[in-house]
């Protein structure tokens, strides 16, 4: 007679996962961490809430009340009067117009030149390094120099851009510049991408330096163009650099005030036709002396902005994750 002796379940069963207990040396490690990550970022921390949080806090404040700039009158909680009232205001609306027109026709036309020139003295050419600088010499020139000379360069009469334009033109083209509503824009347009383009240039340099030059090898042992490897090898690699330099643009050209204020012949000249959001909070604030109603239009200005600014940040990510 045989016997079958059964195992018990608490003998055939293995015995439970113990839980790891961390060292205590890896705690007190990663609070030192902690602390000193802390200890790092509080300057910068400390520095955006006193020169961009704070400031912002309080145009919302007094976005909200009749505040004048030296006036007896008493300040009082008007709401959103403020903003009832610049939204009703027809130049309001010209000066936004204007802005996103500026940086609707700016950003890709600068950024593209940029890339051009970059590609252009990132090539082995004789005198590279002299392009070089003379391509970036306008970003150390002051916005304010620059638009006094080109204020001269682009005279009616007597301006050099003019002179060229009527000898190749045989005189049929002379436009009036500043003087004019439909040239004022392009005029200031002009002025702008020539100041700019060198900055977006130099970045638009340090990315094809970083691209890998075996890529472009095995573009042309494959057979690829000129343009194919442009296509294909430079465009890839500088996807990180290009949406930067678009952000940047685009904050550089929300921002347009030094040339509608220097170049026609009254700030936002002629018939408001170069009128800009800065401008048009400067008017209201020191001119006007309506504090309470300019603070409203930096704080419409500013949430524009941020707004733009994260959909550029938005689509980034999304063509970086479909690929």
């Amino acid at each position: 007679m045989s016997h079958t002796t059964l195992a018990s379940p608490a003998q055939g069963a293995e015995p439970p996962p113990t839980t790891a207990v961390p060292p205590r040396t890896t705690t007190k490690a990663s609070r030192r961490g902690r602390l000193a990550a802390a200890l790092f970022s509080a300057p910068a921390v400390l520095l955006l809430a006193l020169f961009l949080i704070f400031p912002f806090v309080s145009a919302v404040v007094l976005s909200l009340t009749n505040q004048r700039l030296s006036s007896p009158l008493p300040v009082e909680f008007t709401g959103l009067e403020n903003y009832q009232r610049i939204f009703t205001d027809p130049e309001f609306w010209r000066s936004f117009g204007n802005n996103t027109l500026f940086a609707v026709i700016v950003v890709p036309v600068q950024t593209a030149a940029a890339l051009a020139l970059a590609v252009l003295v990132n090539r082995r050419l004789p005198l590279r390094l002299f392009f070089r600088t003379v391509y970036f010499l306008p970003t150390v020139t002051v916005m304010a120099v620059a638009a006094v000379v080109w204020k001269v360069l682009l005279l009616p009469d007597s301006g050099l851009v003019n002179g060229v334009l009527g000898t190749l033109s045989f005189g049929h083209l002379q436009p009036g510049w500043l003087s004019s509503t439909s040239w004022a824009m392009p005029a200031i347009v002009l002025t702008s991408v020539w100041q700019g383009v060198g900055f977006q240039m130099v970045i638009f340099l340090a990315g094809l330096q970083a691209i890998p030059a075996s890529l472009y090898e095995a573009a042309r042992v494959d057979g690829a163009n000129a343009w194919q490897q442009f296509r294909h090898v430079t465009l890839p690699g500088l996807r990180n650099t290009l949406v930067f330099v678009i952000n940047v643009t685009a904050i550089f050209a929300f921002r347009l005030f030094d040339q509608v204020y220097m170049m026609p012949q009254f700030p936002g000249g002629p018939t408001d036709s170069t009128r800009t959001m800065m401008l048009q909070l400067l008017q209201t604030g020191y001119t006007r002396r309506m504090i309470g109603q300019a603070s409203a239009i930096a704080v419409v200005f500013f949430l524009f902005v941020l707004v733009v600014t994260l959909v550029q940040r938005r689509l980034g990510r999304e063509e970086r994750a479909v690929r």
